[in-house]
């Protein structure tokens, strides 16, 4: 039942994986726009909640931005409110009888550019229909796909802030229903070398194996590649303890708002993050600013002088690891002045850091010290390696497994925890068991009630999944086998996706593109049938945070017009689909839950201990929270802390493996001469589906800009504020130059939340990493130049009326 009006929720934010505790309290419907401020009126919507912070153990009553705005997205003006049908598709189907005069209303959600690949079908405009023309559609398309071309001809493609319920339900509907071993998830893009790295070294892939509250009391943090004060700034405060004792060493290209905070520990973050740091003196950290790509040569370097100088922890090495000896023999060669050609990063400084986080370890009397990594240096075709090379010295300086010290990778996307545990990932099932193990796939399929031999196996990581779209290839060739048909939940992949315009060309290669999506994002304006979703403040479920904490999220508010969840249509589609009928699809998802639950039981990700009931009683009594694994076993309390008396792996030992760096695949060169690094804004979230449609964020941050040295700018002729093109191998972009010295003179930093000619991903690499299959986000090569004024076409408004997006460019 829904609050009444007056009456708080207790939820999290919808954002990213700090999961912030906030109230949501239902009002009456606002009379107007300018009670819910501009550009968020949403029609029908039973009154945008009120948003206020509550003192949760991540954010202790803090939000950000994108926090304390994120109810205005429950009211944007253009939401999706019933199901969306190419009308060329329609073939005289039934339709509402008031759909030819709302076809202007969606008319603006769906013009397409004229040299799309099919003319007939995307040309023409969306038009709204009744749920059962909708589903009767898809079902019907998927089954002739199927019947002509066998079930790998249909693909499914997740998100990482779908519920745990919903990611569940959608990895099982591929596999029992569509019998489909080609779903993956956008998680591929943001966590894959984080898990690959954990789960080979220590058995176990929880981002944080221990409570994010644990850093406040650490003498020092090592961050790498991660901008923690924009990115999640309420998570600031936990740094207080490393930045007092100046320990905080922040490694990254540009000096990032994180990294401003070794220079200044009173400021930076606080305000953005709505609470200070406490406890923070005069002490300064350290920022290394390496040559992008370089960082797994920093952690080898400061790995090399730990041995060298007697420095690691020998006793713990013995007993709780195996592989140290190959990995001492692989860092003999990084000594720092090596390091140093290679990164730019100076030989002492990497002496001091390697000094610093020795002296915190407790082998050498310190009170803990961790090492985490983020995205900065996993995104990368060596991001495993860098991962293992980061947690190898974590390892050597005696860190995981003890109370107060650790390794950690910062998850990102809101249930990137949960998302890559319950079976969207392409090799996995639930409970984070692997799809080719036999035992765990016949425990997984007599939950199902499924013969465990009709069970796809593995199927194709995210990238070449998207490169294997469409009957016919880019070079034009028929090949069997490829996926036709496309299903999308909580994605958009023209934008976030790398080599976004190759990926654009195989969307639009597809004989079917279903889009499940609240808003029209870029990905749903190319789709053949969109289906209005729920948003995070209309639904009941649970999330897992980046600490492997399970949370309730709670419904506040009712989805405006026809909106419904996936849970619900995919128990449509299934029944459509001819699923059996013992093979359940509940839409109640406490029900969900409670099978998730039996699914997952005795598997690494092992939540057979919890329910709905048990998660709201615990946080009704001011519990401490639920951490996984929490096995059904009477009055489990759950799992803060991993490896305090073992690893994951058959033996209990940590797995050191040796690594080598071998530099980024898209190097400088003649023709493309500089570094491009990409990144978050404060304001701006992922593709910006969400962010852009809350006018308090985009007029702070209303189009995509270029970040380039003062240096760089009069070497290559590229005033401060002019319009500058990137181009790399794979395509173009265009935005607007800010000179900064907080970017390394050889780098330009772009930002990833725009779309059409400000979109970063036209020109990202969409090389992988050979063991996560994670791509290159973070780092190719591109040149810069001004773009001539006399031959830029105006730009045009795109749907959201936002400055500078070509609609053209998304033919490109």
């Amino acid at each position: 039942m829904l609050a009444s009006p007056g009456t708080a929720v207790e939820s999290h934010c919808p954002y990213c994986a700090l999961q912030c505790g906030m109230s949501l309290t239902p009002r009456a419907a606002a009379p107007d726009a300018d009670e819910r401020g501009a550009g968020v009126r949403g029609a029908g919507v039973p009154g945008v909640p009120e948003v206020q912070p509550r003192d949760f153990p991540t954010n202790r009553g803090g939000l950000c931005q994108k926090g304390w705005t994120s109810a205005a997205v429950l009211g944007a003006a253009d939401r999706i409110t019933m199901p969306l049908v190419r009308q060329s598709l329609l073939m005289g189907a039934d339709q509402p009888a008031d759909s030819a005069e709302r076809r202007g209303e969606s008319a603006g959600w769906s013009d397409q550019p004229a040299d799309s690949a099919d003319e007939g079908r995307r040309v023409s405009p969306l038009v709204p229909v009744s749920w059962d023309v909708a589903l009767d559609l898809v079902a019907g398309r998927l089954a002739r796909i199927r019947a002509e071309h066998g079930p790998q001809a249909v693909a499914v493609f997740g998100g990482g802030g779908l519920t745990n319920e919903k990611a569940y339900m959608l990895g099982k509907f591929a596999r029992t229903v569509l019998h489909t071993p080609n779903i993956d998830y956008n998680g591929r893009f943001c966590m894959a070398s984080a898990a690959a790295g954990m789960n080979r070294s220590f058995g176990v892939d929880r981002g944080l194996p221990f409570p994010l509250s644990d850093l406040g009391g650490a003498q020092a943090v090592l961050l790498l590649g991660s901008n923690v004060a924009e990115t999640m700034p309420p998570a600031v405060q936990h740094l207080a303890g490393a930045r007092a004792t100046g320990g905080l060493v922040v490694v990254d290209p540009r000096r990032s708002a994180t990294a401003r905070l070794t220079e200044d520990p009173a400021s930076g973050g606080q305000g953005s993050a709505g609470a200070a740091a406490q406890g923070a003196g005069a002490a300064q950290g350290v920022h290394l600013a390496p040559v992008p790509g370089t960082d797994l040569a920093v952690l080898l370097g400061l790995l090399h002088v730990l041995l060298a100088e007697g420095l690691a922890d020998r006793v713990y090495l013995a007993e709780r690891t195996t592989g140290f000896d190959d990995v001492a023999r692989s860092v003999a060669g990084w000594w720092p002045e090596r390091v140093e050609t290679v990164s730019g990063v100076p030989a002492d400084e990497l002496r001091r850091v390697a000094r610093l986080l020795a002296a915190a370890a407790p082998v050498h009397g310190g009170t803990g010290a961790y090492v985490l990594t983020g995205r900065g240096v996993e995104q990368s075709t060596q991001g495993t390696a860098t991962v293992t090379a980061a947690i190898n010295l974590a390892l050597a300086l005696g860190l995981p497994g003890r109370v107060g010290s650790g390794y950690g990778a910062i998850t990102g996307q809101g249930n990137g925890q949960g998302g890559r545990e319950h079976g969207q990932k392409a090799d996995q099932l639930p409970g984070y068991r692997k799809i080719d193990d036999p035992a765990a796939r016949e425990h997984v399929a007599a939950v199902w009630g499924v013969d465990p031999a009709s069970l796809p196996g593995p199927g194709l990581p995210a990238v070449q999944l998207l490169r294997s779209l469409g009957a016919v290839d880019p070079d034009g060739a028929t090949t069997p086998g490829r996926p036709r048909a496309l299903l999308v939940h909580g994605s958009n992949l023209v934008v976030s996706a790398p080599n976004a315009g190759s990926v654009i060309d195989r969307l639009r290669s597809l004989d079917l593109l279903v889009v499940c999506d609240f808003v029209p994002s870029e990905t749903a304006l190319l789709a053949d049938v969109v289906l209005p979703v729920t948003q995070w403040a209309e639904e009941e479920g649970t999330m897992t945070s980046l600490e492997g904490r399970v949370i309730r999220r709670r419904a506040a508010v009712r989805a405006p017009g026809e909106a419904r969840s996936e849970l619900w249509i995919l128990a449509e589609l299934a029944r459509r689909l001819g699923a059996d009928d013992a093979l359940a699809f509940p839409t109640d998802p406490a029900v969900v839950f409670d099978e998730l639950a039996r699914a997952s039981a005795g598997g690494p990700a092992d939540y057979s201990g919890l329910s709905h009931a048990r998660l709201d009683a615990d946080e009704a009594a001011g519990g401490p929270g639920l951490f996984w694994p929490v096995p059904a076993v009477a009055a489990h309390p759950g799992t803060p802390r991993l490896f305090l008396d073992r690893f994951g792996t058959p033996d209990g030992r940590a797995r050191m493996v040796a690594v080598d760096h071998v530099g980024p695949s898209d190097e400088v060169r003649p023709d493309a001469p500089v570094y491009l690094v990409t990144g978050r804004v404060l304001q701006h979230y992922q593709s910006g589906a969400q962010t852009h449609r809350v006018a308090e964020l985009e007029r702070l941050v209303a189009e995509p800009y270029v970040e380039l040295h003062p240096v760089l700018g009069f070497r290559i002729g590229v005033p401060d504020g002019a319009r500058v093109r990137l181009t790399s191998a794979r395509g173009r972009v265009e935005a607007t130059a800010r000179w900064t010295d907080a970017v390394r003179p050889d780098t330009v930093f772009m930002p990833f939340h725009w779309s059409g000619v400000g979109s970063v991903n036209q020109v990202t690499t969409d090389a992988t990493d050979p063991i996560s299959g994670m791509p290159e986000f973070k780092v190719c090569a591109v040149d810069v130049s001004v773009v001539d004024a006399a031959v830029v076409d105006a730009p045009a408004v795109d749907t959201l009326d936002r400055p500078g997006t070509r609609q053209k460019e998304l033919s490109t």
